[in-house]
């Protein structure tokens, strides 16, 4: 298991295979330094044996070569060949003569240098590598007691939900109920990257908004592997469907001076399109928003989509992935001086987008003052939110106004609110604006290289759908941000 294989050296010492392309995976059990002659160094070979030696000793590498080949000799993993020095055209005739030739390595370092490197290459396990993973399967099989380690397992308590757990747990439920997402971004590499990856493990089926031909060139550009017959390719202004889309947005925005030319104009925009799409049953979401700003991604579904009953906003959250835990950030995109009324509204729905995400809804409002210790207009405003939220949801646990420290750590929160139940332990953060929101989620996201995932869209109504087994559906609009920052403010 702690063996390298001929391929990892050749990673992790960055050196050039001249040959031997097909045995990489050889593993490299001992190795030796071949500066004595060959008839002397033949005696030190070992059973996959690494054979270290200079680029010019061609009566070693020739000799070497023979070896594997003899009976007499155990077979070996592969030279590396040192100080950049490349085997005699007499020599690399030979070798290019072998059907099947061992793996010839070739670095620029000296042979001291490279031996003592070579040492310190570790093994990798990789998916492809079956030998390796059925010794640790039987390792395990023999030398773990199953039922002391189940023991040992069931006592271990969960607290929260870590960012590991959560993309898990999506990736899992997206593949139990595939759904068909449109992407209205199909020019950008970042999103046929991403399109790729969920491809290749089975999450969704995708619709692209663009030319085909113009899609494949990004992918040949940027190297992409997406094969573009696994997704269904839409072009708004060719597709059969556009006439219809742009009937249905005449229908729904003609009182406010929409004309059918209009409708059929702006229906040629790729959020729109994509949008009305979601709208008509077509797709079940739409992702965008690495190249479209955020108003113009939410725009068509505040223009027809509209807030489900019992709301008057559209808000939105980001999910925090932090180090160790998820947490919910409301309303950090939309709404830049929301009301006690569309406070509570807000803190509602991003419960019920928390539960929906597999995350315990514990809301904190936030405000610069925790309790009664505060008073001011903006405190007023987040303790009369806090009690429109209770009434309308007793089943939910909030808490506010509160301040972000006693609302996320458990030392402070058992300090300024001991008697409740959501200081020191919230897992959804409601900000009392716009401001307040964005500034925090960022500061958050570039100081800690927490990943924020969102803005995702809610309080938008759903849409009843009438077909075979007349279905429901859910509108979820996600403008998407997927950023890390590292510590040192560069951007992944």
């Amino acid at each position: 298991m702690s063996s390298p294989r001929v391929r990892d050296i050749a990673a992790q010492l960055g050196a050039e295979v001249l040959y031997g392309h097909r045995r990489l995976k050889n593993l490299a059990t001992n190795r030796i330094v071949a500066a004595m002659q060959l008839q002397n160094s033949l005696n030190w070979l070992q059973p996959d044996c690494l054979v270290i030696t200079p680029g010019d000793r061609g009566d070693i590498i020739a000799g070497m070569l023979q070896a594997h080949q003899s009976s007499s000799y155990p077979a070996l993993a592969g030279l590396v060949l040192t100080a950049g020095l490349l085997p005699d055209p007499a020599i690399a005739r030979l070798i290019e003569g072998t059907a099947d030739p061992l793996p010839i390595l070739s670095v620029k370092t000296d042979t001291f240098t490279t031996a003592a490197q070579v040492n310190e290459v570790h093994s990798t396990l990789l998916p492809d590598d079956g030998e390796k993973i059925r010794l640790s399967i039987d390792a395990f099989d023999t030398y773990v007691d199953l039922d002391k380690l189940e023991k040992q397992i069931s006592t271990v308590r969960v607290r929260g939900m870590t960012p590991k757990m959560f993309t898990y747990n999506l990736l899992e439920r997206a593949k139990a109920n595939r759904q068909h997402i449109v992407l209205p971004e199909a020019y950008d590499p970042r999103i046929l990257k991403a399109a790729t990856a969920l491809l290749s493990r089975g999450v969704v089926e995708l619709t692209l908004l663009g030319d085909r031909h113009d899609i494949q060139q990004v992918l040949n550009k940027h190297s992409i592997t997406l094969d573009l017959n696994q997704v269904a390719i839409t072009h708004p202004a060719h597709s059969d469907r556009l006439q219809d889309y742009a009937q249905t947005f005449y229908e729904l925005r003609k009182a406010k001076g929409v004309t059918l030319d209009n409708a059929l104009d702006v229906m040629m925009d790729v959020s729109y399109f994509g949008t009305m799409m979601v709208y008509k049953g077509d797709a079940d979401g739409m992702v965008s928003g690495a190249i479209h700003t955020t108003q113009h991604t939410i725009r068509p579904a505040l223009q027809f989509v509209k807030t489900k009953p019992g709301f008057s906003v559209v808000s939105s959250v980001f999910f925090m992935c932090l180090e160790q835990r998820v947490l919910v950030y409301g309303d950090c995109a939309i709404n830049p001086n929301p009301t006690a009324e569309q406070l509570a509204e807000i803190a509602i729905s991003s419960a019920d987008t928390a539960r929906t995400f597999g995350l315990e809804p514990k809301i904190a409002l936030l405000s610069y003052s925790s309790g009664d210790s505060g008073q001011g207009e903006e405190v007023e405003k987040v303790r009369l939110a806090t009690q429109i939220a209770r009434d309308r949801r007793p089943d939910l646990r909030l808490e506010g106004p509160i301040q972000y420290d006693a609302a996320v750590d458990a030392e402070v929160g058992a300090q300024k609110m001991p008697n409740s139940a959501v200081a020191g332990q919230a897992t959804v953060l409601i900000f009392p604006d716009l401001n307040t929101g964005n500034n925090t989620y960022k500061a958050v996201q570039r100081e800690t290289g927490a990943i924020a995932i969102g803005p995702v869209l809610q309080g938008l109504k759903n849409r009843s759908m009438t077909s075979a087994g007349a279905a429901q559906w859910k509108i979820l609009l996600i403008p998407w941000r997927l950023r890390r920052f590292r510590r040192k403010g560069n951007r992944g």
